[in-house]
């Protein structure tokens, strides 16, 4: 290993040997300790690019090309369980953020990658959040446990169009497995959780933006697995107010079977949140301080009143439970700026409930060190395999840092001294210099 590995362990060298080895035995084939070990540092070492090769001429100035098929082979080829590394990588960083507290929050979400082409596996012009538009973008759906000291993602998948789950031939290119189907993003999420609750993860309350929180679906999937949540909504979502539910059934005629679906009519029907919001006496909104902020205390106001979700309750007997409806109205502000649907105990007080909910926002936090400091989106291939395997080993690299901030430092950004590649590195296809007449 070079010069710039070295400056990296540094003090850090026994704990970085020993997480990579713990890393190791879940890649299932002892050759594929070395090249783990040197993926993970380049993720972590300062640099421009975190792609195959500008990695290999900082691990090994002296033999790039050798180094670059190493690290090329481990993550576009070799076929290791990504879940297996992503449980390994769980369980050495729970340990770090649970002495900080324990898990209040498994955070659903999901990201964009953009990208130029149509071959690179799941692209499809789509909303790319990164961008803030529809754009030409691979998205990923995530799952992540945090607390109010860390967070980090333990389970990636890639959401995966209509177009192209149905292409048999661009699957094929793009080696995806067989046994993927198309799915949406509530539905991968839902999946991912079912198997966090399997594996015994550490339970919190699963936090997640309108995306999914207006999908009934997942919310209803979390219900039968008995998970606590907190759910954005969009302002259009209805709702019964407290103190009011849909209509009984129609009386019984005497004939045929006896009417058992609730109903509305244009004088008795659910309101829409935003309705509901402004029909508040202003005196029920309440200023609250949720956190710090690297520009003083975060405070905003919110009201919370009980009601009942009204999606498709006339195809039931029963309307659905009371829970809670919180609601942002920043002072300034001519309007709501954002509602969740919370099925927390009926005496959770505001606070709680507005802390709860704003702890969403270490997932930005998250992808937002893996992109600009690990290189999450920086992976070059086109396959499946080579998508996920990148995403986990930057996982792996972010695990090792959660814990190491957790146990040394009392937080803060992952920032470093940028360096670059060795002087005489040029890349593949570059004309040489000093070949040059």
């Amino acid at each position: 290993m070079g010069g710039a590995v070295e400056a990296f362990l540094g003090a850090a060298a026994r704990r970085f040997r020993a997480y990579v080895e713990r890393l190791a035995h879940s890649l299932g084939h002892a050759d594929r300790g070395e090249p783990l070990r040197g993926y993970v540092t380049g993720l972590v070492l300062p640099g421009a690019r975190k792609s195959v090769e500008p990695m290999a001429a900082l691990l090994a100035p002296e033999r790039v090309r050798q180094t670059h098929q190493s690290l090329h082979h481990l993550v576009a080829d070799a076929p290791w369980d990504d879940e297996a590394v992503l449980t390994a990588v769980r369980e050495y960083a729970l340990v770090a953020i649970e002495e900080r507290g324990p898990i209040q929050g498994w955070i659903v979400d999901d990201t964009g990658i953009p990208k130029k082409g149509q071959h690179s596996v799941g692209v499809a012009r789509q909303y790319c959040g990164q961008l803030g538009k529809q754009d030409n973008c691979q998205v990923a759906v995530t799952l992540a446990i945090a607390n109010e000291a860390a967070s980090l993602p333990i389970a990636y998948q890639l959401y995966l169009p209509e177009q192209w789950a149905s292409d048999r031939a661009r699957r094929r290119k793009a080696g995806v497995p067989e046994e993927v189907s198309f799915l949406t993003k509530p539905d991968i999420a839902l999946t991912q959780i079912t198997a966090a609750v399997e594996q015994g993860v550490p339970g919190g309350v699963v936090l997640a933006d309108a995306a999914y929180g207006n999908d009934s679906k997942f919310r209803n999937g979390l219900e039968a697995l008995g998970l606590q949540y907190v759910l954005g909504i969009q302002s259009t979502t209805t709702v019964w107010p407290e103190g009011r539910v849909p209509l009984a059934p129609r009386p019984y005629s005497g004939r045929g079977r006896p009417p058992r679906l609730l109903r509305r009519d244009p004088s008795h029907k659910p309101l829409a949140v935003r309705e509901l919001a402004w029909r508040l006496s202003p005196t029920v909104y309440r200023m609250v301080t949720w956190r710090e902020g690297t520009a003083g205390l975060m405070r905003s106001r919110f009201a919370a009143v009980r009601v009942r979700a009204a999606h498709r309750d006339y195809w039931q007997a029963a309307p659905h439970s009371e829970q809670w409806l919180l609601i942002e109205w920043p002072k300034a502000s001519a309007e709501p700026a954002k509602y969740w649907l919370a099925n927390l105990a009926a005496a959770t007080p505001l606070k709680e409930l507005v802390r709860t909910a704003k702890l969403r926002w270490r997932i930005e936090r998250d992808f937002l060190e893996l992109k600009q400091e690990l290189g999450l989106n920086h992976f070059e291939g086109r396959s499946w395999r080579g998508f996920h395997h990148h995403a986990t080993l930057c996982i792996a690299a972010y695990g090792f840092l959660v814990a190491e901030r957790c146990a040394f430092s009392p937080g803060g950004h992952l920032r470093r001294k940028s360096i670059s590649t060795p002087h005489h590195f040029r890349p593949r296809g570059a004309p040489d210099k000093a070949a040059a007449p």
